[in-house]
């Protein structure tokens, strides 16, 4: 099999600009400004199953018990694929949101799954229509995957909405994954995770993308006991141990979230005011403006995609990410994490790019 995710392999190799709109995690934190010390460091410790103070901590920032909660040192990547491994076996029949972030249906290849696909239609501001969504449900579903924030248009799904998806799920036996990283970049305003709802949930996120410590690789899983210690077990064939001093960095990183939580803030809300202005002045650019996550994903009325990222990097220093990636080739990904001068200087280069390719 080679199953592969064309989107990563696009996004490491990309090629670097200084005006960059494709990010979609926080500007990376300046280590000192975590404020470790050599002592918050050691090479070894008992984390067989999980470092007791990274569960304990994660546990309370997420408000569940900590039995509920499965530590992974690869990120969000790696909390949906352990979490799909455990919960689905090779022919069993997934539905995935579309569109969607294009590792997530990589996944579900890879595990030989039956794929099905419910519709997050742009018409519809990506919203989830429930109704349409159950009639793709049958009795051979095991799962439903989705994404909260949506990746790449940063809609948000109600409690109800969610609710009524569990609901749905649990009336065939299936279970419901949803991907929440994007969740943490609404920080105080972030509503609960949607494992709160029922045993039928099974939630994954990080902090990659909200806080700008994507160098910790710090995910997890939250998922009812039983499950949660499957994936725990299944994980000895997948990492065994994770890299300690990570583990370790990353409780004084949670311990001083408030501290990276005012910086992202004042990031995004600086590029976001910048960003939807932009939007307003442009007829060629049609979709939501933005109100909450690190991208927006508007749809190209005039022009070609690809020509405005080509114009963009070659004569611009700029880049975006295209929607090819995520299944909408009309449409562009642009993410508010970069340094606000550079983010408001992009879209103005932006701005003379759709002038040229339009005029």
């Amino acid at each position: 099999m080679d199953t592969q995710s064309t989107y990563m392999q696009w996004a490491k190799k990309r090629p670097k600009v200084k005006y960059d709109l494709a990010l979609s995690g926080i500007l990376n934190l300046p280590f000192p400004e975590l404020e470790a010390t050599i002592e918050d460091i050691d090479l070894n410790g008992d984390n067989s199953y999980g470092y007791a103070p990274l569960v304990e901590a994660l546990a309370q920032h997420c408000q569940v018990p900590p039995e509920n909660v499965v530590t992974i040192s690869g990120g969000t990547s790696m909390a949906n694929h352990l979490a799909m491994a455990t919960a689905i076996e090779h022919g069993d029949e997934v539905l995935i949101e579309e569109p969607t972030y294009e590792p997530l249906l990589a996944l579900a290849e890879y595990f030989g799954a039956n794929v099905k696909r419910f519709a997050r239609p742009f018409e519809n501001q990506f919203r989830i229509d429930v109704d349409e969504l159950e009639s793709k449900v049958s009795n051979s579903t095991k799962l439903i995957v989705v994404t909260n924030l949506h990746n790449p248009s940063s809609t948000w799904i109600d409690e109800d909405t969610m609710r009524r998806v569990g609901e749905i799920a649990d009336k065939v036996g299936a279970r419901v994954l949803v991907d929440e990283v994007y969740l943490e970049a609404m920080f105080e305003q972030a509503p609960r995770s949607a494992v709160h709802l029922g045993p039928q949930f099974i939630s994954t996120s990080s902090l990659t993308k909200g806080y700008g410590l994507s160098g910790l690789r710090c995910g997890w899983i939250l998922a009812e006991p039983e499950l949660a210690e499957r994936m725990r077990l299944l994980h000895d064939i997948f990492g065994a141990l994770a890299p300690h001093p990570v583990e370790r960095l990353s409780v004084v990183a949670l311990q001083k979230l408030p501290k990276f939580v005012a910086r992202a803030k004042n990031i995004l809300e600086t590029n976001r005011a910048v960003l939807n202005d932009f939007l307003n002045s442009r007829e060629e650019l049609s979709g939501p403006r933005s109100e909450r996550g690190t991208t927006t994903f508007p749809r190209l009325m005039k022009g070609s995609v690809e020509d405005l990222w080509d114009v963009l990097y070659e004569k611009y220093d700029t880049s975006f990410v295209p929607g090819r990636f995520f299944e909408l080739p009309q449409h562009l990904r642009i993410g508010m994490c970069a340094e606000p001068e550079l983010v408001a200087e992009g879209v103005n280069r932006m701005a003379a790019a759709l002038d040229e390719i339009s005029g």
